[in-house]
């Protein structure tokens, strides 16, 4: 078992437990977790959320990032300028589309989540530019 310096479980989850997660996604959310697609700018739901909470993982319910890391970036998508714990997120090389990006996913069900960009406001100079659809918003966290 692995655990994160916040306490939870980083563990990866089997094929057959993501594919029982994957159960209840639609089939956008399926596009954006499970096959690396991304949802058209300016129309995730999360996008204008000012409310104060946490924004899990869609697929496993891991906390991703903080309410109060969230900055709008006007590229149309949620943008953080840090993850919830640096171990929550994971980043891979993406050169798809012609273009150097870095992929950012969840570590404990490999769902795609968005990208990260070295633009951000301080502190970290980092913009981490989500997918609503990869987020599962709670309040009181």
């Amino acid at each position: 078992m692995t655990i994160s310096a916040s306490g939870y479980d980083l563990t990866p989850l089997t094929k057959a437990e993501i594919d029982q997660h994957a159960t209840s996604l639609s089939p956008e959310e399926r596009t954006v977790l499970l096959d690396h697609g991304t949802e058209r700018p300016f129309c995730g739901t999360l996008l204008d959320n000012k409310k104060d909470g946490v924004y899990h993982c869609r697929l496993c319910d891991l906390p991703l990032f903080r309410s109060d890391a969230k900055f709008d970036s006007g590229t149309g998508w949620p943008s953080f300028f840090q993850p919830f714990d640096p171990d929550h997120v994971r980043s891979l090389e993406d050169n798809s589309l012609g273009m150097a990006r870095t992929e950012i996913r969840c570590p404990r069900c490999d769902s795609h989540l968005g990208h990260v960009f070295p633009d951000g406001p301080a502190p970290t100079g980092q913009r981490f530019c989500l997918n609503s659809v990869a987020l599962d918003f709670r309040t009181g966290e």
